[in-house]
């Protein structure tokens, strides 16, 4: 596993876009999805819809997956 971020493509609300983050990080928001029963690009839309001000996309999942896992 690389600590490099991965660039992948997402579809939110029709619109593709790109997003960058570290394979562990990937697996998690894949795993979320998963549990949630609900598609990534789906679930990517919701973490999208909910940020505020000038915070990233890839920042957004990054804060959604560490906040998910903490709460357990």
């Amino acid at each position: 596993m690389t600590a490099r971020p991965v660039k992948r493509s997402l579809t939110l609300r029709g619109h593709r876009t790109s997003v960058s983050l570290e394979e562990a990080f990937w697996d998690a928001f894949r795993a979320i999805a998963a549990e949630e029963g609900t598609p990534l690009n789906a679930l990517a839309a919701r973490i999208d819809e909910a940020r505020q001000g000038d915070e990233g996309l890839a920042s957004a999942i990054r804060v959604f997956v560490l906040t998910h896992y903490q709460r357990r």
